[in-house]
């Protein structure tokens, strides 16, 4: 997959004050994961650390990618916040289940289940 297909876009959750809705989209892997290390890192930045990482649209996660999240979570944390991942793909939600990330974090498929989170 050509790099230029991998995005990422961030806006404020609609109804629900102070969470950010951070949409991923392509592989998120080795030559992609930079990229959404920098978004968390200047979301936390602005004192945003309640975060909802919708994954609907990421077809491959390495584990590079998802070493974002864990490296984000303990910050998220410490700052009364958390990172909730949403509708994952089959494939990304096998490689939660294989690296244990189900037991660390809540793993949703809907909006309205990750904003209640919060």
């Amino acid at each position: 997959m050509p790099l230029e297909d991998f995005s990422i876009k961030q806006e404020a959750a609609a109804g629900k004050p102070g969470v950010m809705l951070v949409h991923v989209a392509g592989y998120l892997d080795a030559h992609t994961y930079e990229q959404l290390e920098e978004t968390i890192a200047e979301l936390f930045g602005k004192n945003q650390y309640k975060i909802v990482v919708n994954l609907a649209n990421v077809e491959y996660i390495s584990s590079a990618g998802a070493g974002v999240f864990i490296g984000a979570l303990s910050e998220a944390q410490e700052h009364g916040g958390n990172i909730v991942l949403m509708s994952p793909t089959t494939n990304v939600g096998e490689v939660f289940d294989l690296l244990g990330l189900t037991q660390i974090f809540q793993v949703v498929d809907d909006q309205k289940t990750a904003f209640a989170a919060f």
